[in-house]
């Protein structure tokens, strides 16, 4: 796929009259006020880049000064071979950087996707000999796909690069102070991408694996996983979820495109490093080489990295901090990044990483939040065929953490939880991320097909926070809307630092829609307790009573040693571990088929690495027994990531299909109204036929 390039700046032509009495040297002659106003975007552009020079270089000078004993040199001197080198990065664009990094040196490899067919291999037991990897189960970090470069792409202009260099050590100046202190954990790059957290680099598709035991007939197509693999390795602080999506292989997000040319990490982090003051500067930094054209955030700052959702012939994965990025999957069984995808210019604004498809009437839903300004919610949905319906305005207070939402038949199911946006607290040092202790969470019921909000019920539940809904359902005979969860407590710790153990509870919350109260009671018994986080239900049931959940078992947290089936009405748990040593993510539920009397009868499907020998494989286990039925070995390390979905080789074949006929209708409809218009003119008779 071709790297997106970013266009240089046109430079206005100056005219040779200009204004004696300015204070800038306008591109153009100013000798009025109707002048000033008629160019007035121009004026203000010019304004702001005088300012904003000198601003740096003041700032530069100060920094330096106030810094000489703490900054980190890279053996290049004194601070006055700073300026001077500052000075050359902006002739030479192959001046390396100053940016301090982590030590890294282990290189390993993934896979791409998984491509499977049903295989009648006869059950075997391959013993994998032992391989000692003490190295790579030392180092917190194992390996970044590339390194960090300095260069500096070639179409800048002088004014740019003297500019950039600049703000390149401005930015080395706050990681200076950012690392002269231990990072918590929750944006420690240490922590947060150790061992099989760690990103890994792409690789060729491998076809014949090796397989013990039988892959059901029903696992035909490609299963795929979405993840964190962050592209550079961080020069600062690092959250798991800021990591460049890898849908294993990249996601060729705007953003990635642009750091990939740069040869470094230049976006913001929106959990690991907008902290305090360090963040408000770090968003000042960016928003800077933005308007000086140095990067382009107008086509989207997101990193694609949570979610997947296959719809209307496409393959789209997904973070709430942008539109969703379409996935092609070729002949060969790789994966290519057709580009952002915005539904042929019906989406304006990001869209939430977990959109639900209905089972029933193929229709799709979904919700996009903002941080900054209102309405801070949207509600949307398109038909089966990509139409996009209006948006629906929902009202609220403050902008909040809306990672995931639920579906019945006939409503949308919205959490208004307490971990909420407050962007005023990284001025005061803190997390933008707040646990507001003061706010009583609540769910908002929508009908599907509302064109505005005013018939929302809204319904309080309080000390409820649910990353992930697994399911709901309406069971009219009580008026009540079932709602299946898994309740956090503490509910902000996945995003700030805390000493309490993080619980995560698999709870019925009960909707009356008549009383307009709830009720809310653990599913499992407090002596079964697990810490039950990622998983699903059977896609097929999506918005009507289920009785099972498929759920990762997250211990010892964050990592997850098995996965658990959970009988939502008994209580009842059953377990699979995947091994001594050996953890996974994310149980995915395929259906053995879609005429089955039975909701488990299917398999789960789970990418498993065993950290004794460091291999990776994936195991294919039966959800009605509970036992293996296949393990695939793969031919490189798989890191832990986040959500995946199953695309069989039908889907593939009507994908294929419908990539084709859109390239060959387009093409041939030019061509068959050229030949028409000539027809029409060599002979008029044609015009009374209807072609």
């Amino acid at each position: 796929m071709e790297n997106e390039t970013r266009k240089t700046a046109n430079q206005n032509e100056h005219h040779e009259e200009r204004s004696q009495s300015t204070l800038c040297d306008f591109p153009f002659a100013v000798s009025s006020v109707a002048d000033l106003l008629e160019n007035y975007d121009a004026v203000t552009n010019a304004c702001l880049k005088k300012v904003i020079v000198g601003a740096l270089v003041a700032a530069y000078v100060w920094v330096i000064w106030n810094n000489r004993n703490s900054l980190v040199f890279n053996k290049r001197g004194n601070p006055l071979s700073i300026i001077v080198f500052g000075v050359s990065m902006a002739v030479n664009p192959y001046t390396s950087t100053l940016l301090p990094s982590f030590s890294s040196k282990t290189h390993t490899q993934t896979t791409p996707i998984f491509s499977i067919k049903p295989t009648k291999v006869t059950k075997t037991s391959r013993k994998l000999a032992t391989i000692k990897c003490a190295a790579l189960q030392s180092s917190p970090l194992l390996h970044f796909p590339n390194s960090i470069s300095g260069d500096q792409p070639h179409q800048w202009n002088f004014f740019q690069r003297t500019a950039a260099a600049a703000l390149d050590m401005f930015e080395g100046v706050l990681v200076s102070r950012e690392t002269r202190t231990p990072l918590p954990k929750t944006s420690d790059p240490r922590v947060q991408i150790a061992g099989n957290f760690a990103p890994v680099p792409e690789q060729t598709v491998r076809h014949n694996l090796p397989v013990s035991g039988v892959v059901p007939e029903c696992v035909n197509g490609v299963y795929v996983r979405n993840g964190a693999n962050p592209l550079f390795e961080p020069v600062a602080g690092h959250h798991l979820f800021d990591g460049d999506g890898m849908v294993h292989a990249l996601t060729e997000t705007h953003r990635l495109v642009q750091e990939r040319e740069l040869g470094r990490p230049i976006f913001p982090k929106a959990i690991g490093e907008l902290h305090g003051h360090l963040g408000v500067a770090r968003l000042a930094l960016f928003y800077t080489r933005s308007l000086l054209g140095l990067v382009d955030h107008s086509k989207g700052m997101g990193v694609a990295n949570a979610g997947l959702v296959y719809f209307n012939h496409r393959l789209l994965a997904m973070s709430e901090d942008d539109m969703p990025y379409e996935i092609k999957i070729t002949a060969s069984s790789d994966i290519e990044t057709v580009g952002r995808y915005d539904f042929s210019e019906q989406l304006t604004s990001t869209m939430i990483a977990h959109p639900k498809l209905d089972p029933v009437s193929g229709e799709m839903f979904a919700l996009s939040y903002d941080v900054v300004q209102k309405p801070y919610l949207k509600y949307f949905k398109f038909s089966k065929d990509g139409e996009k319906s209006p948006d629906v305005e929902i009202p609220l207070d403050m902008p909040t953490m809306m990672h995931d939402f639920a579906i019945t038949e006939n409503f949308v199911v919205v959490p208004d939880q307490q971990v909420v946006f407050k962007l005023e607290e990284m001025m005061k040092g803190g997390s933008p991320v707040v646990y507001d202790k003061t706010k009583v969470s609540r769910f908002g019921i929508l009908s599907k097909n509302a064109e505005n909000s005013d018939d929302m019920i809204w319904v309080d539940s309080p000390e409820t926070f649910c990353f992930h809904l697994w399911n709901a359902w309406e069971e009219p005979e009580s008026d009540e809307v079932v709602v299946i969860g898994s309740c956090m407590t503490p509910p902000d710790s996945i995003f700030n630092e805390c000493d309490e153990n993080l619980k995560s509870v698999l709870s019925e919350i009960r909707i009356n829609l008549k009383t307009r109260t709830s009720t809310k009671r653990s599913i499992v018994k407090e002596s079964e307790h697990l810490n039950l986080e990622a998983g699903m239900v059977n896609r097929d049931k999506l918005g009507r009573k289920t009785q099972f959940a498929y759920l990762a078992i997250a211990e010892p947290w964050p990592k997850v040693s098995g996965f658990a089936k959970v009988d939502l009405v008994s209580g009842e748990v059953k377990t699979f571990i995947y091994g001594d040593q050996k953890f996974g993510g994310e149980p995915f539920f395929l259906p053995s088929g879609p005429n089955s009397d039975r909701e488990d009868d299917g398999y789960v499907l789970a990418f498993v690495h065993d950290e004794k020998t460091w291999k990776s494989e994936l195991q294919i286990v039966n959800a009605m027994t509970m036992e293996m039925e296949a393990s695939v070995k793969l031919p490189s390390r798989v890191p832990y990531g986040f959500h995946g979905t199953f695309i069989s080789s039908k889907d593939l074949a009507e994908q294929a299909q419908n990539q084709a006929c859109s390239f060959w209708t387009e093409a041939q409809l030019v061509s068959a109204v050229i030949r028409f218009q000539l027809l029409k003119k060599i002979f008029p008779v044609v015009d009374k036929y209807k072609w």
